[in-house]
């Protein structure tokens, strides 16, 4: 049975490793790699989201979606204190991090089949984790990528209803040697900084090894599901 991917930020550095081990797997008949840059889908942009849903629409049913896009950086840098709040740095945030995939998952979920194992998957983060937040600060980073793990759990619980072998689940990469993550690796160890190539291997094991059951969950790329 043909069955296509997409991966959505394929021109970043998890999602580029991400669509090239896809693409090496022969596992699907067509890998779309839609990017701002590559094919003007932009998660900023419903219209731009809504014809790239389109386009696949006209191909094999995909097994997998995957939203491998997010910032932390840039104009805004993450804030070490409440002090630092502005409604820009936290709209940018929420805009990229939460109402992208969510904008991705209205448009992306109606695609997948309804009959067998299919999987919408989005990046997250272990910052975005209430339980697990010992540290504080990066507020608007925490807070978008928290927001986006509700929007995920939501998602996993409409869509049982109509495609019970269906999963939704957020993926936390770890820290990933990419543009991103690069203001911040000073204090990684080096075994701890993850090639792109081995974070796309180790997220697509993940993927293959969560069930229906694991629908809404957030996973590190070791499998362990993160506290909510």
């Amino acid at each position: 049975m043909e069955q296509s991917a997409v991966v959505i930020g394929a021109s970043g550095g998890i999602g580029a490793a991400v669509t090239d081990r896809l693409r090496a797997s022969g596992r699907f008949s067509v890998v779309h790699a839609l990017s701002r840059s590559g094919t003007g889908l932009d998660l900023e942009d419903e219209a731009s989201i809504a014809d790239a849903a389109d386009g696949v629409a006209r191909g094999p049913s995909p097994a997998l979606v995957f939203v491998t896009t997010g910032v932390l950086h840039g104009a805004h840098q993450p804030e070490r204190s409440f002090r630092s709040l502005s409604a820009d740095h936290l709209l940018r945030d929420f805009r990229v991090n939460a109402l992208g995939p969510a904008l991705a998952a209205k448009h992306f979920l109606p695609l997948l089949p309804r009959e067998r194992r299919a999987v919408f998957a989005a990046l997250s983060a272990r910052v975005g984790s209430i339980g697990d937040n010992r540290l504080g600060g990066w507020h608007a980073y925490r807070a978008s990528k928290a927001a986006l793990n509700m929007l995920l759990r939501n998602l996993a619980v409409e869509l049982a209803r109509t495609h019970p072998q269906a999963i939704v689940a957020g993926l936390h990469p770890g820290t990933v040697d990419t543009g991103l993550s690069a203001p911040f690796q000073r204090g990684v160890a080096p075994e701890r900084l993850f090639a792109p190539d081995f974070a796309a291997e180790r997220l697509i094991a993940v993927l293959d090894g969560l069930t229906a059951a694991d629908s809404g969950g957030v996973f590190a790329w070791d499998g362990v599901r993160l506290p909510e």
